[in-house]
This record gives C-alpha cells, structure tokens and sequence, in this order.
C-alpha cells in the first residue's frame, strides 16, 4: 500500500486516539498464561497484532475477534510449536514477549527472530539478565536466527534490570507472575504499556506493588484458570501524531481519549516552542487507571525549543514520540536540537524530511538539528522500515504544498488503524493506492 497525499491544507475537527499497539501486544502475550478464556477489549485491528494472532493460532489458541473489536481468547490443551507461523513471526519484534508465557508451558523451546534483529546482548539484554535470575535462559543462535529458551528451576529474585526495557520489564513481569514468592524489579520501565500489563495482571489474580515507578513488587501464583478481561488503554504515541500533525500544519485539531499523564513532558517542551492548546476535564480509561483528557490544538508561532529536545524513562519524554519533533521544529523559527540516544541508527531517518524542503543535518549518529522555519514542498519517499519515522514523514507530507507520495507503507499499518480515512475525516486529501 502506498499514500499518495496532497498537502498543505488545514485541518479541523476531532479525532479520537485509539487503542495502544505496545498494550495490546503486551496484553495479547501474556493471555497465554491464563489457562481460562481471557477476553481482550477494544484490539486494535492493526498488522502488529494481526501477525501475532497468526503465530498464536497457529500454536492452537483459539481466537475470535468481534467486530467491536472485542477478542475472545481461548487456550489449548498443549501448546504445539511443531507449526509456529515463522512467516508472521519474523515480521514482528513482539515476538520475544512469547518468552516468558511458553516458559510456564514448555521445558525447552525456539522461537524465530525477527528479521534483521540484531540477536547479541544490545537487543535482549535487558530480558536475558533478568529471566536468568528468575530460572529462565535464552540465547540467540545465529545460524538459525532463532531465540533458544531452557527454563530450570523457577524461582522469585531480587532483579535489577539491566536497562529501563519496557519489552524487558514486560518478560520480567510476565515470568514472576507465575512464580510462587516475592519478586522485585528494580529499575524497571514505567511506561504506559507495563502499567497496563501490570492491571492485567492484576485481573489474573498476582499482586502487584509499584505500578507506574521504577520499582516493582510481585506477587506471583502458581496458577492463572479463571475467566480474565483485560482492557489496554488508549495510545499516547497516536495521541502525539496528531498533536504534532496539528502544530506542523497549523490547524485547530481535538484529539480526543489522550493519556495525559504520558504526554505532560510533551506538551510542556511544546509550550515552550510557542503551541497554545486547551485541555478538557480528567475521565478514566476503561481499565480504571489511565488518565484521559481531550487536548485542543490551536495554530502556532513556533520557536525553537530552548533545550535539547531528549528522551527518557517514563515520565520523561517517550523515544517513540522524538520523532513526531521533527516536523514541528521544521516550522519553528531557530535551531532545535534532537537527541535520539536511546537507538543506534535511526536518527539519520529524520533526514529524509530534507526530501520534502526541510534543513535538517546529521551532526552524529545520535544527534540531529532542525533549521527552521522552512516551507516544505511535495516530494515523493519511500516509507522507513521504522514505525515512527514513516509517521513523521506522513506529517511532513500533509504540511507541504502539492502532491506526494509515501511508497510501502507497511510500517505505519503496523501501528495505526485505518489512519488515511481517519485523516480524511479532518479534511486531509490522502487516499491508499496500490
């Protein structure tokens, strides 16, 4: 699928924020703990998860998805690894969340790497060191690019992780809930996904301590059998697309269902580059924990940040939302500067703005400094292989005069539903061709 985008007009409207990718995945995994039916709400129909039904299906869960988009989960007597979609499972990142469930099931295992993943100590680390305290060992082979798992004798710990991993803390948490004792994680993510995890979790019946600090206490239990509801919260990341596509285009948007409290360092550092905007009462996602509120974007003079623009650990500024700065600094007057510390690599991906007028320029491999304001031009790109970078093209492509063309957009399809009718609706002229 490829978007072809006339750009340079206004936007209005509202538009209301989906369903998190990173809660629904988290979510998804960890039913394969729950020997009862576990029924997820609201699932996004995005390719992220359409990837990890088709490896769970073909495990022998039973799913059926309602066209609410409520998911009924139902698992099978055995888990047989014997016909794993490795197709679907290369496809996805997610894939390593599988870890800690199939340990509780299976002795020994393989799972497939995603490909292109780097499988040394940089891309696992964080769930390899922990895992092993808790009785779990995995390791990469190369040769079949594949993750190999053998679990010993399980056991609660004293954990500090090796590095504030969501995906990490997520297979830490998921392997101490069904370990009888007390298990701490010290330095542990807490991200909007691990605290969903977290209620889940809760759901399922494990005690959980700390939820949303960097320390956690669980509780685990021997067993997990009873009918489970679990409803992941809305996602501040497609929240932030919008709020950033509103700043860059200078339009007046609602975004509707935000997560304030995963977005305040966002909205602060955007204060500070001159974005005037308005926010609605405090209501409660259906989980009964996240924060809601409806942001109102008004159009801006923009001015550089006065800082470096950086990421942290919740509740700093979320990596996935550095990008979505990009086009906004494009058009605010000054040097804003963007430090991407937490990847290798994908900071020369924001360069591919200059494609459409921007002055952008690589200062390290870490580093990058938007000139602004520039006017920004139709160009015609083919989408990055990373998530969010392809978004922030997309923005990029609706700020700028004429007609554009972002090819292969699988990547954006990974994360958003729908997301060019949705577009649409807010009066942008985007339509999906072939």
């Amino acid at each position: 699928m490829n978007y072809k985008v006339i750009g340079g007009k206004k936007l209005s409207g509202t538009v209301t924020t989906n369903i998190s990718k990173n809660a629904a995945v988290a979510l998804l995994a960890a039913s394969l703990l729950n020997r009862g039916e576990t029924i997820l709400k609201r699932m996004p129909r995005i390719e992220e998860v359409k990837r990890l039904i088709e490896v769970m299906e073909s495990i022998g869960v039973k799913i059926v998805w309602d066209p609410s988009g409520d998911m009924r989960i139902s698992p099978p007597e055995k888990i047989d690894l014997s016909n794993l979609n490795v197709e679907a499972a290369q496809k996805t990142r997610s894939i390593a969340l599988f870890i800690a469930p199939l340990a509780h099931l299976l002795g020994s295992f393989d799972l497939p790497a995603p490909k292109g993943c780097d499988l040394g100590k940089r891309s696992l680390g964080a769930h390899i060191d922990a895992l092993r305290r808790l009785g779990i060992e995995v390791t990469g082979n190369e040769a079949s690019h594949t993750y190999h798992v053998e679990v010993g004798t399980l056991r609660p710990a004293e954990i500090v992780m090796f590095e504030a991993s969501n995906t990490g803390t997520e297979n830490t948490l998921m392997a101490a809930a069904k370990i009888p004792g007390t298990t701490t994680i010290k330095f542990a993510s807490a991200d909007y996904m691990v605290q969903d995890l977290c209620i889940f979790l809760r759901h399922c019946g494990v005690r959980i301590e700390g939820i949303g600090t960097s320390t956690l206490v669980v509780h685990g239990i021997s067993e997990i059998n009873s009918a489970v509801r679990g409803h992941p919260s809305e996602d501040p990341i497609e929240s932030m697309f919008f709020i950033s596509l509103a700043a860059t285009t200078g339009s007046k948007l609602t975004v509707a269902r935000c997560p304030f409290d995963m977005l305040e360092l966002e909205l602060l550092t955007l204060e500070h580059m001159g974005l005037t905007y308005s926010r609605g009462e405090s209501y409660a996602s259906e989980n009964g924990h996240t924060v809601l509120r409806d942001i109102t974007i008004r159009p801006s003079e923009l001015v550089a940040a006065p800082e470096k623009i950086a990421p942290r650990p919740f509740p700093g500024i979320n990596a996935d939302n550095l990008p979505f700065f990009v086009p906004i600094a494009t058009q605010a007057r000054g040097d804003t500067l963007l430090h991407d510390w937490m990847y290798d690599g994908r900071a020369h991906w924001f360069l591919e703005i200059n494609k459409l007028g921007a002055d952008t320029q690589l200062l390290d491999p870490h580093r990058v400094l938007v000139k602004g304001p520039t006017k920004l031009h139709s160009g015609d790109i083919e989408a990055p292989p990373a998530l969010r970078p392809a978004t922030m093209l997309l923005i990029g492509m609706l700020a700028a005069e004429g007609q554009s063309t972002l090819t292969d957009v699988y990547p954006i399809n990974r994360g958003y539903e729908n997301l060019h009718e949705r577009l649409a609706k807010l009066g942008a002229s985007i339509e999906a061709v072939e």
